[in-house]
Protein backbone atom coordinates (compact mmCIF):
# COMPACT_ATOMS: atom_id res chain seq x y z
CA UNK A 1 0.00 0.00 0.00
CA UNK A 2 1.53 3.44 -1.07
CA UNK A 3 2.65 5.63 1.82
CA UNK A 4 0.59 8.93 2.23
CA UNK A 5 2.13 11.72 0.89
CA UNK A 6 4.40 14.24 2.61
CA UNK A 7 4.65 17.99 3.47
CA UNK A 8 7.54 20.39 3.66
CA UNK A 9 8.52 20.87 7.25
CA UNK A 10 6.73 22.97 9.24
CA UNK A 11 8.49 25.50 11.15
CA UNK A 12 7.75 28.40 13.49
CA UNK A 13 10.23 30.74 15.81
CA UNK A 14 8.50 31.56 19.16
CA UNK A 15 8.72 35.33 20.51
CA UNK A 16 11.39 33.90 22.88
CA UNK A 17 13.22 32.41 20.20
CA UNK A 18 12.15 28.45 20.28
CA UNK A 19 12.60 27.35 16.95
CA UNK A 20 9.73 24.50 16.57
CA UNK A 21 10.53 22.31 12.89
CA UNK A 22 7.72 19.51 12.49
CA UNK A 23 8.72 16.53 9.90
CA UNK A 24 5.82 15.96 8.07
CA UNK A 25 7.28 12.36 6.44
CA UNK A 26 5.10 9.92 4.19
CA UNK A 27 2.77 8.23 6.63
CA UNK A 28 1.79 8.28 9.81
CA UNK A 29 5.41 7.05 10.80
CA UNK A 30 7.15 10.19 9.15
CA UNK A 31 9.12 7.70 6.69
CA UNK A 32 11.63 10.44 4.74
CA UNK A 33 13.22 9.74 1.65
CA UNK A 34 15.18 12.32 -0.41
CA UNK A 35 12.67 15.07 -1.17
CA UNK A 36 11.42 15.02 2.75
CA UNK A 37 15.58 14.79 3.70
CA UNK A 38 16.15 17.59 0.67
CA UNK A 39 13.29 20.00 2.43
CA UNK A 40 14.37 19.19 5.72
CA UNK A 41 18.10 19.93 5.54
CA UNK A 42 17.12 22.99 3.73
CA UNK A 43 14.34 24.37 6.94
CA UNK A 44 17.09 23.60 9.18
CA UNK A 45 19.60 25.32 7.36
CA UNK A 46 17.86 28.28 6.62
CA UNK A 47 17.79 29.04 11.00
CA UNK A 48 21.36 28.12 11.13
CA UNK A 49 22.97 31.45 11.54
CA UNK A 50 19.73 33.67 13.41
CA UNK A 51 21.03 35.22 15.82
CA UNK A 52 16.97 35.01 17.75
CA UNK A 53 17.16 31.19 17.73
CA UNK A 54 18.11 29.85 21.20
CA UNK A 55 16.51 26.62 20.72
CA UNK A 56 15.57 23.99 18.33
CA UNK A 57 12.89 21.60 18.85
CA UNK A 58 12.56 19.20 16.04
CA UNK A 59 9.19 17.03 15.96
CA UNK A 60 7.54 14.54 13.87
CA UNK A 61 3.92 15.29 12.22
CA UNK A 62 1.71 13.22 14.90
CA UNK A 63 2.49 10.82 18.01
CA UNK A 64 3.46 7.67 15.94
CA UNK A 65 6.87 8.68 15.39
CA UNK A 66 9.70 11.48 15.20
CA UNK A 67 11.19 9.91 11.96
CA UNK A 68 10.32 6.36 11.86
CA UNK A 69 12.73 5.36 9.19
CA UNK A 70 14.11 5.88 5.58
CA UNK A 71 11.81 5.02 2.60
CA UNK A 72 12.60 1.84 1.52
CA UNK A 73 9.93 2.10 -1.37
CA UNK A 74 12.80 4.35 -2.71
CA UNK A 75 16.22 2.71 -1.36
CA UNK A 76 15.02 -0.90 -3.30
CA UNK A 77 15.68 0.90 -6.44
CA UNK A 78 19.27 2.54 -5.39
CA UNK A 79 22.20 1.30 -7.51
CA UNK A 80 26.03 1.65 -6.06
CA UNK A 81 26.58 6.03 -6.30
CA UNK A 82 22.67 6.35 -6.09
CA UNK A 83 23.05 4.78 -2.71
CA UNK A 84 25.53 7.00 -1.52
CA UNK A 85 23.79 9.96 -2.81
CA UNK A 86 21.00 8.49 -0.63
CA UNK A 87 22.70 8.07 2.32
CA UNK A 88 24.57 11.56 1.81
CA UNK A 89 21.11 13.22 1.65
CA UNK A 90 20.49 11.71 5.44
CA UNK A 91 24.11 12.27 6.26
CA UNK A 92 23.18 15.88 5.90
CA UNK A 93 20.62 16.29 7.90
CA UNK A 94 22.12 14.81 10.83
CA UNK A 95 24.93 17.30 10.62
CA UNK A 96 22.33 20.05 10.12
CA UNK A 97 20.84 19.21 13.47
CA UNK A 98 24.33 17.99 15.52
CA UNK A 99 26.05 21.27 13.83
CA UNK A 100 23.17 23.63 14.70
CA UNK A 101 25.02 26.57 16.74
CA UNK A 102 21.95 26.54 19.46
CA UNK A 103 20.74 23.47 21.15
CA UNK A 104 18.54 20.77 19.24
CA UNK A 105 15.79 19.10 21.07
CA UNK A 106 14.08 15.63 19.92
CA UNK A 107 10.68 15.15 20.54
CA UNK A 108 10.51 11.51 20.54
CA UNK A 109 6.83 9.59 20.73
CA UNK A 110 6.18 6.26 19.12
CA UNK A 111 8.80 4.59 16.63
CA UNK A 112 11.90 5.79 16.24
CA UNK A 113 14.15 3.49 13.84
CA UNK A 114 17.31 3.47 11.16
CA UNK A 115 17.58 6.77 9.49
CA UNK A 116 15.31 8.67 12.00
CA UNK A 117 17.26 7.35 15.36
CA UNK A 118 20.60 8.52 13.53
CA UNK A 119 19.14 12.11 13.04
CA UNK A 120 17.80 12.01 16.63
CA UNK A 121 21.23 10.75 17.94
CA UNK A 122 22.58 13.91 16.26
CA UNK A 123 20.05 16.42 18.47
CA UNK A 124 21.81 17.53 22.10
CA UNK A 125 18.38 16.37 24.06
CA UNK A 126 16.77 13.60 23.49
CA UNK A 127 13.45 13.70 25.44
CA UNK A 128 10.86 9.91 24.85
CA UNK A 129 7.31 9.12 25.63
CA UNK A 130 7.21 6.17 27.55
CA UNK A 131 5.76 3.92 25.26
CA UNK A 132 8.47 5.21 22.45
CA UNK A 133 10.21 2.19 20.80
CA UNK A 134 13.92 2.57 19.08
CA UNK A 135 16.10 0.52 16.74
CA UNK A 136 18.78 -0.28 13.98
CA UNK A 137 16.91 -2.51 11.80
CA UNK A 138 18.80 -1.97 8.94
CA UNK A 139 20.61 -5.44 8.63
CA UNK A 140 17.06 -7.01 8.53
CA UNK A 141 16.95 -5.55 5.06
CA UNK A 142 20.54 -6.24 4.08
CA UNK A 143 22.21 -3.00 4.42
CA UNK A 144 24.23 -1.74 7.45
CA UNK A 145 23.36 1.04 9.93
CA UNK A 146 25.87 4.19 8.25
CA UNK A 147 26.90 7.81 9.37
CA UNK A 148 25.49 8.78 12.95
CA UNK A 149 25.02 5.50 13.62
CA UNK A 150 28.82 5.86 14.46
CA UNK A 151 27.14 7.87 17.72
CA UNK A 152 25.87 4.74 19.29
CA UNK A 153 29.48 3.29 20.67
CA UNK A 154 29.94 6.99 22.68
CA UNK A 155 26.11 7.34 23.80
CA UNK A 156 25.73 3.77 24.87
CA UNK A 157 29.04 1.78 24.73
CA UNK A 158 30.39 -0.81 22.25
CA UNK A 159 28.52 -4.13 23.55
CA UNK A 160 24.79 -2.20 23.44
CA UNK A 161 25.98 -0.76 20.30
CA UNK A 162 27.04 -3.94 18.85
CA UNK A 163 23.59 -5.54 20.21
CA UNK A 164 21.69 -2.48 18.75
CA UNK A 165 23.30 -2.97 15.07
CA UNK A 166 24.15 -6.65 15.15
CA UNK A 167 20.82 -7.49 15.90
CA UNK A 168 18.03 -5.11 14.81
CA UNK A 169 16.20 -5.47 17.59
CA UNK A 170 13.97 -3.03 19.18
CA UNK A 171 14.30 -1.32 22.77
CA UNK A 172 11.63 0.73 24.96
CA UNK A 173 12.32 3.57 26.10
CA UNK A 174 12.72 2.63 29.73
CA UNK A 175 15.66 0.93 28.56
CA UNK A 176 16.90 3.13 26.09
CA UNK A 177 16.83 5.46 29.36
CA UNK A 178 19.19 3.39 31.08
CA UNK A 179 21.51 3.05 28.44
CA UNK A 180 22.14 6.54 27.96
CA UNK A 181 20.45 6.97 24.60
CA UNK A 182 18.09 9.25 25.44
CA UNK A 183 17.82 11.72 28.01
CA UNK A 184 14.44 12.19 29.64
CA UNK A 185 11.20 9.74 29.35
CA UNK A 186 7.85 10.96 30.43
CA UNK A 187 4.08 9.85 29.85
CA UNK A 188 2.67 11.02 26.14
CA UNK A 189 0.14 13.44 28.07
CA UNK A 190 3.52 15.34 29.38
CA UNK A 191 5.94 15.27 26.26
CA UNK A 192 4.94 18.65 24.83
CA UNK A 193 5.14 20.22 28.70
CA UNK A 194 8.29 18.43 29.75
CA UNK A 195 10.17 19.64 25.72
CA UNK A 196 8.51 23.03 26.20
CA UNK A 197 10.09 23.25 30.03
CA UNK A 198 13.21 22.53 28.44
CA UNK A 199 13.47 24.88 25.73
CA UNK A 200 12.01 27.64 27.67
CA UNK A 201 15.29 27.01 30.24
CA UNK A 202 17.44 27.58 26.99
CA UNK A 203 15.02 30.73 26.27
CA UNK A 204 15.88 32.02 29.48
CA UNK A 205 19.81 32.25 28.83
CA UNK A 206 21.85 34.13 26.65
CA UNK A 207 22.26 32.75 22.67
CA UNK A 208 25.75 33.35 22.89
CA UNK A 209 27.24 31.41 25.79
CA UNK A 210 24.68 27.99 24.15
CA UNK A 211 26.40 28.49 21.13
CA UNK A 212 29.78 28.71 22.95
CA UNK A 213 29.07 25.74 25.05
CA UNK A 214 27.33 23.69 22.08
CA UNK A 215 30.67 24.21 19.90
CA UNK A 216 32.89 23.46 22.91
CA UNK A 217 31.06 20.15 23.49
CA UNK A 218 31.19 19.13 19.79
CA UNK A 219 34.94 20.06 19.88
CA UNK A 220 35.73 17.81 22.50
CA UNK A 221 33.68 14.90 20.64
CA UNK A 222 36.92 15.20 18.02
CA UNK A 223 39.79 16.79 19.62
CA UNK A 224 42.16 15.53 22.32
CA UNK A 225 42.13 16.36 25.83
CA UNK A 226 44.88 19.20 25.81
CA UNK A 227 43.23 20.95 22.46
CA UNK A 228 39.83 21.09 24.42
CA UNK A 229 41.14 22.36 27.83
CA UNK A 230 43.92 25.07 25.91
CA UNK A 231 40.95 25.97 23.49
CA UNK A 232 38.39 26.64 26.03
CA UNK A 233 40.25 29.35 28.03
CA UNK A 234 40.24 31.32 24.93
CA UNK A 235 36.79 30.78 24.93
CA UNK A 236 36.11 31.64 28.49
CA UNK A 237 37.89 35.14 27.97
CA UNK A 238 35.33 35.71 24.32
CA UNK A 239 32.37 35.37 26.46
CA UNK A 240 33.37 38.25 28.28
CA UNK A 241 33.31 40.28 24.99
CA UNK A 242 29.66 39.36 24.42
CA UNK A 243 28.15 41.45 27.81
CA UNK A 244 26.09 38.45 28.65
CA UNK A 245 28.39 37.11 31.85
CA UNK A 246 27.93 40.53 32.95
CA UNK A 247 24.33 41.13 32.43
CA UNK A 248 23.29 37.48 33.65
CA UNK A 249 25.85 37.74 36.51
CA UNK A 250 24.34 41.63 37.82
CA UNK A 251 20.80 39.52 37.99
CA UNK A 252 21.50 37.02 39.32
CA UNK A 253 23.67 39.22 42.30
CA UNK A 254 20.75 41.86 42.33
CA UNK A 255 18.18 38.90 43.04
CA UNK A 256 20.49 38.01 45.91
CA UNK A 257 21.16 41.07 47.23
CA UNK A 258 16.82 41.62 47.50
CA UNK A 259 16.64 38.20 49.59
Amino acid sequence: MPLSPSQPPHVHLSDGGILSVTVHGLGALNIVGSPELIALRDAVGAWAHDPRVKALVLRGHGDQALIGGANIHEMVQLQGMEAERFIERLRDVCDAMRRFPAPVIARMPGWCLGGGLEVAMACDIRVAASDAQFGMPEVKVGIPSVIHAACLPRLVGQARARWLLLTGEHIDAQTALSWGLIDRVVPLGELDSEVQRIAQGFAGMGAAVLRQQKRLLREWEDQGLDVSINNSVREFGAAFETGEPQAYMGAFLSKKTKT
